[in-house]
């Protein structure tokens, strides 16, 4: 029987030829993840036309061609896809989180005294690290060392089952939740009913809460009694950016960590590096620009370095995909620093049309008008700090120069004023329909304004030139030669109204009712006290005469009578008035055909305004 074979033994020629399940599946595989280099060639099946003979003398194999090897990714492994520098540079130890020191040393002495809190609060500014501590505390609390026999550290091994599981977020016992996703009293729920079991593995259950804030008031209600009087094998973990958002009953469970915004120095150096580990090379300009966009968050800073990176190496003409200042500039919008001095000095020298060409020019290289005028607003504070702490921090020695010359040109009150108009101007240009013809009209405005007096300096000038006009005066009336020079006179119930009007009302009070004026000049004051008053009001006296002239005045007390006050000449006036009135022909014939008769004010009138009746 010919097919006997087949039923019991050989297989058909055709069966033969088809591919197993084990070729199938690593076809498969190398479809979609590509060939590994040490694999052997995928199958490849043979074509239904060409059948193979049953049975055929074997034969030596030819050895296969050598296939180059695919090219390798930048991490060096051909399976994984190219992770973000604040992926691959998160911190796995205590000592490689920057910034932190003082919530480093609290933990360290917590575990070190074993008084661990049962729920801590991470907050801060977005990218310092609040994720990224809650999973290292994670870490210290279950790290059971090499051996296996470790207890809590502030030190994790890295090595021990629990770190490697925690690390690559695969942990059972540490359950991370992002709130923004589990807002409701149902995923509270389920975190209160699982904390009732014990860990599996770890030495604690720990539940990481991301976002916290984003939880609605029922969840947190929800959460309260279990977050006071956990378990002892559970720990509570929030990081959140919206700490005022949290309710109080909430703050005052946990033990709270305020993380701090990295200096932008220690910025500068981690970025070096990390640059250094990913063999690229930067200039330290480009370094202190990206640590200065990155506003103290470490995560915006590698966010924007990978960018600057990958800008780089798109540059074929730049050998070794040189991290450069200039390209950082572009890649951020930002004003050249010599373009900045150029504007600053258009501006303080009076040069409007220089001033308007340079704002121009870096308009047309994509430097939007309000970063120019950010620019120019960190110049002006750097000029201020250079004046107080006396030395400028600038990474080339052409800039330090002239940031130090303007220091000692300026004087503060003018470095102040021009902070103002500078901001001013910002407000004006963020909310203006066309941004560039603001900034433009802005900054004119800074350029007329830049020398003009403050008004002390002012007040000051104009009491120089009237203190410098009484000699001149004098001189001249004797000699007769030169022209008399306009003397200023000051009005005693002037000053009295100045001081009432800026709210000295006792003050003016006292100056009106008690002060006999005896001599009265431009800054000098000579005056007696009328009968009654008890006291000295000199004190009184020169803080209202400086509040309103601007100018310390020189006052003293005399004996001699003087002028009256104004209140006992008013009191004159009247009696005079008085007297006038009664000494008038009609008034003395109705008193005598009327010997009873009284003089009555006006009640209708104000107090002001109560004058004598001159009809009678």
């Amino acid at each position: 029987m010919d097919d006997s074979g087949d039923m019991f033994g050989s297989t058909p020629p055709e069966e033969a030829d088809k591919p197993s399940a084990a070729e199938l599946e690593a076809a498969g595989q190398s479809a979609l993840f590509g060939d590994p280099v040490d694999d052997k060639p995928p199958f490849v099946p043979d074509s239904p036309a060409t059948p193979k003979p049953a049975a055929a003398p074997p034969q030596a194999t030819p050895a296969p061609a050598a296939r180059p090897a695919p090219a390798l990714s930048p991490t060096g492994d051909s399976a994984q896809p190219y992770r973000v520098l604040a992926r691959k540079y998160r911190p796995q130890t205590f000592s490689q989180l920057i910034g932190q020191e003082p919530m480093v040393r609290t933990l360290a002495n917590a575990i070190a005294r074993g008084r661990l809190a049962h729920a801590f609060l991470m907050t801060g500014v977005r990218g310092v690290g609040k994720t990224s501590t809650a999973r290292l505390i994670a870490k210290a609390l279950n790290c059971v060392g090499p051996d296996g026999q470790g207890g809590p550290t502030i030190d994790p091994c890295g090595v021990c089952e629990p770190c490697v599981a925690i690390a690559e977020g695969r942990h059972i016992d540490v359950i991370e939740m992002d709130a923004a996703s589990h807002t409701g009293v149902d995923d509270v729920r389920e975190i209160i009913e699982a904390v009732r079991y014990a860990a599996v593995s770890a030495r604690y259950k720990i539940y990481i809460i991301d976002e916290v804030h984003m939880l609605s008031r029922n969840a947190f209600n929800a959460l309260l009694k279990t977050l006071e009087e956990p378990p002892a094998h559970v720990k509570f973990l929030f990081a959140t950016t919206e700490v005022d958002k949290l309710p109080v009953t909430v703050l005052s469970r946990t033990q709270r960590f305020d993380l701090r915004r990295i200096p932008t120095p220690v910025l500068q150096q981690h970025f070096a590096s990390i640059c250094r580990q990913e063999d690229v090379e930067a200039e330290d300009e480009a370094l202190a620009m990206v640590a200065a966009a990155a506003e103290g968050s470490v995560r915006d800073g590698l966010s924007i370095l990978d960018q600057a990176i990958a800008h780089a190496d798109l540059d074929a003409d730049d050998a070794g995909g040189k991290v450069t200042a200039e390209r950082v500039r572009d890649m951020l919008g930002m004003a050249d620093k010599g373009a900045q001095r150029r504007l600053y000095a258009a501006l303080l020298e009076g040069q409007p049309q220089v001033l308007l060409e340079e704002i121009d020019r870096q308009y047309s290289f994509g430097v939007e008008p309000l970063a120019l005028l950010r620019s120019l607003m960190e110049l002006v504070h750097r000029i201020a700090v250079i004046q107080v702490a006396g030395q400028a921090d600038s990474p080339t020695l052409e800039e330090r120069e002239a940031i130090e010359g303007w220091a000692q040109r300026l004087s503060a009150g003018q470095v102040h004023r021009l902070w103002q108009l500078l901001l001013k101007g910002h407000e004006e240009v963020r909310g203006a329909p066309d941004p560039l013809v603001a900034a433009q009209m802005a900054l004119l405005r800074v350029l007329h304004a830049a020398d003009m007096p403050d008004p002390g300096t002012l007040a000051r000038q104009l009491g120089d030139m009237v203190l410098a006009a009484a000699p001149v005066a004098a001189a001249t009336g004797e000699g007769g030669a030169a022209p008399a020079a306009p003397v200023v006179q000051i009005d005693w119930r002037e000053l009295c109204e100045a001081v009432e009007d800026r709210g000295m009302l006792l003050t003016a009070s006292i100056m009106r009712d008690w002060v006999r004026v005896v001599t009265l000049s431009h800054g000098n004051l000579r005056y007696a006290v009328a009968p009654g008053f008890g006291g000295d009001p000199i004190n009184e006296l020169r803080d209202a005469l400086y509040a309103v002239t601007g100018q310390k005045w020189e006052l003293e007390r005399v004996e001699d009578d003087g002028a009256l006050s104004l209140r006992e000449q008013a009191g004159a006036a009247a009696a005079a008035e008085q007297d006038r009135i009664r000494n008038a022909p009609l008034v003395k014939a109705a008193l005598a055909a009327f010997p009873d008769a009284q003089f009555v004010e006006d009640e209708q009138a104000p107090r002001s305004e109560r004058k004598w009746s001159k009809s009678a």
